[in-house]
This record gives structure tokens, sequence and C-alpha cells, in this order.
């Protein structure tokens, strides 16, 4: 380990052992390989400030800073200016200045650099002389006049062939030969950089100059074919030989001609069909097209890709760009079309897709420069979709009239995970599906799109209504919404795109093709759980269903399987694509598939989208309604109210085996009460009495003692209310003074509801309080020997369900009137359990005396008024008993 590296290691050898600092050190080195003037020292400070050690300034070295000593013992001994910011005006600092005192004043040139200062701080082995040299470098940007230098002392060089590995603040001399496109990189902290290649040239060898973000400026003061000069650089291996790296205060002069030293500068442009494999060439063309970027994995890393089709007045050729080079198409804004100059480019041959042998260009350390060059204009041919056959290398223009999500795979060869995306682009003679792979599935292609594709496979495919499809490949071209289309085009595919517009929901049931493909827009007014279904294969499905409504209306949304398990909550706004009709009985409802998009809509979009909120849809499609004025088999109304009664969670079983449950709570608000039956799980949801409840389109039916009762349906949603719903319905304790109105016996009407009556038992009947039923039709049966056998449904069973049952006459003041309790409340008026009771009724016993001793028991009760045809007389149904006593 290097003696500073040590130093810097014993400030963090606490926190990691040698071999985790030197594997972190190894990390570092691989992320910053393209950094040429990083070095293990630079890398081995960037480790201790990620773990937040102080770092040490940087010693003084003979090229780049001074200490801080050196600058403590300028600013004792010296005339030195301190400014405000902090920044020491030292000698060195000075010599700089001079070299551009004459273009900025001394307060702009130390506020330049302490703007770079800002820029780079997580740069730690940069210093303030080394943004000095950043903010000359910037000054100087006008070119300097060729002098006759070379004999100066300052400006002796050696030979290329002469610089060895390991020289620092070197100078390296030669003709421009190549100028590589700038290419950005990104420091780990995320502060972005640049890098630039330009090879030189002299009569003894060839070098690679790199130049980055601090050298930027220095680019533009000279061009292919000069001769220069680079001071201040680290001669270094590189990856194909010695390179010398740029210093950030590195500087460049113009040397006069010499062909004894330096070879002639050609610009040399070669046809295409004159480029020769293992050369480099220089071209002008045009661009035919430009594939999709895509990635690869080579020895476990990542890169990237594109090859561009190109073509002058002798022939096509493809280009590749790799890597952080691709990134050039972007930089450059290149679109099929454009003219190119392209310097430096590598030519190989290569084995193409059809087995045929080819010169290919690939961009290395060359340079694209777009421009307006003479090259023969190129006439791309465009088919009609409606005239598509089995063909390669065809090109459309269309929109996008379909879109699927992207789909995976495994392929058969390793076994590796793939990716494809299909989509359905049409024009004005018809629609074919395209089909996208890999890094194409990830473009933005959105429905009504317009797309232009160069250069797709068609076949035969007898699975899509136009008996073809496309399949696209690594050289094809896919451009979304092109600028470059004509007038005539642009209203061919604006006629298309209003046909895409989604279609009202109010209007769905007016459709009467089943499985037609429709969108809509719109909210999730309610949403069911999830069932299972069996299909015939023996599988096992499932399937959601979910109510949506935009302004016009609202309709049934069936998802299946994979989307019937995805989260979705009332309220919440979709765009769904893709979705098909489903004829029923009495509606049309939407089957959402695998081939279905359902997009989640954030606010903004929905707005933008004109999508009313979940509030004003209520308003437009429900009928807010008061507990009296609710109708049998009356639809979308809502109901608020709150909880006064609830009943205990009854288990059945389903035909299908499974165990259903079911709970009755009681409703009220200002005008009366109505019963709810729950179901699953809104049965077993935790609520208490008094809490607030809104129902969402219940199902409203009579009873068997014909009174309206309401149930949680599959099209209901229970929300709980809005703060301003809240407001307008009665307190618990202002609803059980109004609901639970006092009444004589005497003024009892038929059909009275939760009326408070008080009355003493006069009667009680003490015949079978124990009744045994059913369980599957709930009659009464009687006992046999061995099991028993309903005589009404004919089931035969061998444990039955028990009722217990206690009849009673109550009478007040006013008259009396015939009282049944049952389960719950009997064994409340008895002060016994059920159990006990068909415990004792089993050992042979029973409790007559436990029910005379009831005669003589006042007791307050709300209870609803039914008349017995049977005896012609009301009598009184209990719900609640309030108090008892003697």
């Amino acid at each position: 380990m290097q003696e500073e590296i040590l130093q810097l290691y014993e400030k963090i050898k606490d926190q990691l052992s040698e071999e985790e600092f030197n594997a972190e050190i190894e990390e570092l080195r691989k992320d910053y390989d393209d950094v040429g003037f990083m070095n293990d020292i630079d890398l081995a400070r960037m480790i201790l400030e990620n773990y937040g050690v102080e770092v040490p300034e940087v010693s003084s070295t003979d090229d780049d800073s001074s200490s801080d000593e050196t600058l403590d013992e300028s600013a004792e001994n010296e005339d030195v200016e301190v400014q405000d910011d902090g920044i020491k005006m030292t000698e060195e600092l000075q010599e700089y200045y001079e070299k551009v005192k004459d273009k900025v004043s001394e307060e702009e040139f130390l506020a330049r650099l302490d703007k770079f200062k800002q820029e780079n701080s997580d740069i730690s082995f940069y210093n303030d002389v080394t943004f000095a040299g950043m903010v000359v470098s910037e000054l100087e940007d006008k070119e300097e006049e060729v002098e006759a230098i070379s004999e100066r002392p300052e400006y002796s060089n050696d030979s290329i062939k002469d610089l060895e590995d390991g020289l620092k603040d070197a100078s390296v001399t030669g003709r421009v030969i190549s100028i590589s496109n700038k290419r950005s990189f990104k420091t780990r902290k995320g502060n972005e950089g640049e890098v630039c290649n330009v090879e030189l040239q002299d009569n003894t060898g060839t070098m690679r100059c790199v130049f980055w973000t601090p050298n930027m400026t220095l680019l533009k003061k000279f061009k292919e074919g000069d001769i220069i000069q680079i001071k201040n650089v680290d001669i270094k291996e590189g990856y194909s030989g010695l390179e010398a790296n740029l210093r950030p205060r590195s500087s460049i002069a113009h040397l006069e001609e010499d062909s004894s030293k330096f070879p002639v500068y050609e610009e040399i442009i070669t046809d295409i069909a004159d480029i020769k494999a293992d050369t480099k060439v220089n071209i002008i063309a045009r661009i035919l097209r430009i594939p999709t970027i895509r990635s690869y994995e080579k020895n476990g890393k990542q890169g990237r890709v594109a090859s561009l089709e190109l073509q002058d007045a002798t022939g096509k050729i493809t280009y590749t760009l790799w890597n952080k080079n691709v990134e050039l198409i972007k930089d450059l804004n290149l679109e099929d079309g454009d003219t190119v100059k392209i310097l430096a480019a590598q030519a190989r041959e290569r084995t193409n897709r059809d087995g045929e042998n080819e010169i290919s260009l690939s961009h290395w350390d060359g340079r694209i420069v777009k421009g307006e060059y003479d090259v023969p204009e190129v006439e791309q041919e465009f088919s009609q979709i409606g005239d598509l056959s089995e063909q390669k290398d065809v090109s459309i223009k269309g929109v996008v009239i379909r879109l699927q999500d992207i789909k995976t795979f495994l392929r058969k060869t390793d076994n590796s995970e793939g990716r494809l995306r299909n989509f359905d682009v049409g024009d004005s003679t018809g629609a074919i599906r395209v089909t996208v792979w890999g890094d194409d599935t990830s473009l933005p292609i959105n429905k009504g799109d317009i797309v232009k594709i160069i250069g797709g496979d068609v076949r035969f495919d007898e699975y899509t209504e136009s008996g073809y499809s496309m399949n696209t490949n690594f050289n094809t071209q896919i451009t979304i919404n092109p600028e470059n289309l004509t007038i005539e085009e642009l209203d061919e595919f604006d006629g298309i795109r209003e046909q895409l517009r989604p279609t009202p929901i109010g209007s769905i049931a007016e459709i009467d093709d089943d499985g037609k493909e429709i969108d809509i827009i719109g909210r999730i007014l309610s949403v069911n759980d999830i069932n299972e279904f069996q299909r015939d294969d023996g599988s096992v499905g499932v399937v959601r269903s979910v109510m949506f409504a935009d302004e016009s209306g609202k309709v049934q949304l069936s998802f299946w399987n994979e989307r019937a398990q995805e989260e979705y909550v009332v309220g919440d706004a979709y765009q769904i694509e893709n979705a098909r009709t489903r004829l029923g009985m009495m509606s049309v409802d939407l089957n959402i598939g695998n081939g279905a998009r359902v997009i989640k809509l954030s606010e903004e979009q929905a707005s933008a989208m004109f999508i009313p909120e979940l509030s004003t849809l209520e308003k437009t499609i429900y009928n807010p309604k008061k507990i009296e004025d609710l109708d049998e088999d009356e639809e979308d109304t809502i109901i608020m109210g709150r909880i006064i009664e609830m009943y205990d969670v009854r288990e059945f079983d389903r035909d299908t085996g499974d165990t259903g449950h079911v709970r009755n709570i009681e409703i009220a608000d200002d005008t009366g009460t109505i019963r709810v039956a729950l179901w699953d799980k809104d049965a077993t949801k935790e609520r208490e009495i008094g809490d607030a409840i809104k129902l969402q389109n219940p199902r409203l039916e009579l009873n068997r003692d014909n009174r309206l009762e309401a149930s949680v349906s599959r099209a209901t949603t229970i929300l709980e209310p809005s703060e301003a719903e809240l407001d307008k319905i009665p307190s618990i304790d202002e609803l059980m003074e109004a609901i639970y109105v006092p009444k004589t016996i005497e003024s009892l009407l038929e059909d009275d509801t939760n009326v408070c009556v008080t009355g003493t038992i006069k009667e009680v009947s003490t015949q079978r309080p124990i009744l045994k039923k059913c369980p599957n039709c709930n009659s009464t049966v009687e006992e046999t020997i061995d099991e028993y056998i309903c005589d009404n449904c004919g089931h035969t069973f061998d444990e039955p369900d028990y009722l217990l049952m206690v009849p009673t006459r109550i009478e007040d003041d006013t008259g009396d009137i015939q009282v049944t309790f049952f389960d719950n409340l009997a064994e409340e008026l008895i002060g016994m359990k059920k159990e006990e009771i068909i415990s004792l009724t089993e050992d042979g016993y029973g409790i007559e005396d436990k029910l005379e001793d009831l005669n003589g028991l006042t007791i307050e009760i709300i209870a609803n008024v039914n008349f017995d045809e049977y005896n012609e007389e009301n009598r009184l149904n209990p719900k609640k008993i309030l108090n008892k006593y003697f």
C-alpha cells in the first residue's frame, strides 16, 4: 500500500479492515476507470468522504497545488489579500490572474474561481489553483495565432515514441488527426462531466489525448489538421496503449507547419462502396434509419448499442454506436434523412443475419458532424397497410389504434426472461398487429400516437383479423409522432384518432355486439370481494366485480384472474382500454381480461380528461333518499343514517361448500328505520352502535312481514359519510328520542315500528319453550328413534337447529297484547342461556317454574306492531328489552 494511501487508511481503520479498504478502492476503480486523472489516492480520499471521515487537504505536489503551510507562510510574509468569501489571492493565483487581467477585474476573477469551486465541490482533489486554471481556460477562447515557436525552449518537445508511462507534467505535440464527439458521464455523487478524445500524430507515432470537463473550452482552439502542443499532461497506460490525460490547467499552443516532423493531413472522403475492412475512413452520407437503442450484457456488464443505416451515391452501410456513444443520437438531434460527415470511422467485416459477409462501420474515437452535405436525396417508400403481404424490410406509417401491456416469457434457448409487446397500427386502408421485443417494449407508445416504422417484417398470421402481422427486429426504426408528415397524412391520421375517443358509459347499454372492444374513462363507485370459480380444466380462476361510472352512467366491470387481484379503491380514476362487452339479460357489462389495459390516473390527469369528482358522480347517478321515502325494488339510491341496532353474525353453508356469513343491522335517519342485511366481509367487519353509515345502491325488498328491508348486494357499496354529510345526520341520542316513541297498548296501530311499550306480563305459555327445526327449511320437526326426518322437505339429519320461544301477553291501563320473545331476547327475559335450557329438557327436566315466575314482571320494550290474521288482532314483535322489574 502506498505511503499516502496508508496514511489515509489510518484515519478509517476503526471502520474498515485493510482488506475491506482495498476492496472498496478496487470497486471504485471500476466505476472511474474512464476518468483518467483519478488515481488510487483520489479513490482512497473518496472512501473517507463516503464514511464521513474528515479528509485532509491535498498535499503539495509539483504539478497542481500549494500546501496549507505554503499558504499560511504567504499570508504571514507577503501582502496577501483575503476576500470576504475566504479565497486568498496567493502568489500562484496572481500568476493566473496576470494572464487574463486585461479581460476581467480581480474581483470578477475570484468570483469565477469561486463558481467553479462550488460546482466541483464533490471532487476533493481540486484546489484553488485548479479552479484558477479553469477560469483562465474559459477566458482564453480566442484562438492563438500560429507562431514559429518550435525552437523556443519552453516549447521543445519529445517525439511521441519517446513518451513513457508515468510521466507527469509532460508535453505532447502532433498533428490533430481526429477529434471525437464529447461524451458525458456522471460521478458517484451525481455530478455530470464530459470527456473527449483527440488523436495526435507525428512522424514517430500516434497518441490519444483525453480532454476532461475542465478542458472542454480548449476544443474551440483547434481542428483536424492543426499542429498543436498540449502542456501539463500525464502519460499513462490506457485501453489501446499510452494516453495523454489533460489536467485542469493544461494549455494548448499552435505550432508552425513542419512536414519533417508531422505527417500531412488530408480529409479524404471514401465512398461507401470503396470501404475496406480494418481501415479508418471518413464518409459523407445520409441517414436512412435510426433503430432503437438496445441493451446487451457481456462479461457480466450491461452495455448499449444502436446501428444506424447510412447511404451515399454508391451504396449502403451500417454504422454502429456503442455504450455512451449512443447518446450522440440525442445530443446531435439525429433523425432519418439527415446528412452527416463521419470522421475516423472504423471499418470491419462481419457476418450478417443472412449468413453473408459484409462491411460495417463502428464509432470509436471518430466524430459525427451533422450538416448540409451534397448527398443524393433518398425517398423512403412507405406501404399502405391494407396492401401488405408477406415480405421483409417493410415501412409503414399509421395510428396506434390498439395497445397491449408488456408481456414476459422465458426463452427456450437459455431460459432467460424476454419481453414483448403488441400494438395495432391503422391507416385509411387497414390495420396490422405489430410486435416489438426487448428494449423496444419500453418505448413510450400510447393509443392514438402516430408511428413511423422503418424495416419491419410482415408475415402471415391466422390469429389476427387482417391475416398478417409485423415483426420488428434489431434494425427496425420506430419513431413516435414524427414531425415530417404531410398535410394529407395529418388529416388522414386525425380522422382515425377521432374514432379512438372513449365510449360514454351511458351509451354502452345500446351496444348489441357481444365481445366488442371499447375504451372508457371514469371513477370506481364500488368494489366487490374476489370470487373463485372452477374452469373446465379443473383449474381455479378468480373474478371481481367493480362498478364504474362517468357523468353519463355506470357499468359493471368484471376483472379476471391477475386483474382481479390488484387493489382498487372507490373514487380512483382510471382509463381502461380494450374492455370487451358482455351481453346479459338486462344489461351490458364489460370484461377486463389479459388483453385489456387498466391505467390508473392521477387527479391532474383525471381533471385534464374532464372526469368529474366522486361526489359529483354520485349526485349525477344516485338519488339520495330518506328512509321513509324508500320504495320496493328502487335502484340507484343512497341511504345515510346511524346504526341503532346490531344482531349477531350467523354462519351458513353455500351450495359450493363454503361457509358464508350474514348479519342484520338496523339504521335510522330522522324519518325512520330500516333493517339492512350485511354479507360475508361486510358482516364480520367491526361496527358499533351509533356509527354513521352510507349505503350506495342497496337492494330494497319486502320481507315476510311485508316490511321494507335493505340488503347489501354486489352492486352495493358501504361508505363512510363525508364531513358535510355527517353534519346532516342526527346524533344517536337525537335519533333514539325521535324514533322510540312511547305508546300505550290501546294506541298501537298496525305497522307501527320502533314503538316503546311498557306493560306487565299477565300470561306466559310454558308449553314447549324449545322447538326443534330442520336445518334445511327451518320447519318444526319431531324426533324419531334414530334420526330426524323433515316432513316438509324430506331432509334427514342427526342434529336439529333449536329455537327458544317464550309467548307472553302483557297489559297496561289501556289494554293487553300478545308478545313472543325468541332466542336472545327470550334468554334475556328468562335469565338463562338456550344451551342450559336444551340440556335440561334433554335430561327430562323442564323450566315451567322459571316461566311461571315471569307473571307480574313489568317490562319496557322496543317493538314493531304486526296484525295477526289468524287471531285477528295486533301483536308485538319485540326488538329490544330496555328494562324489566317487579
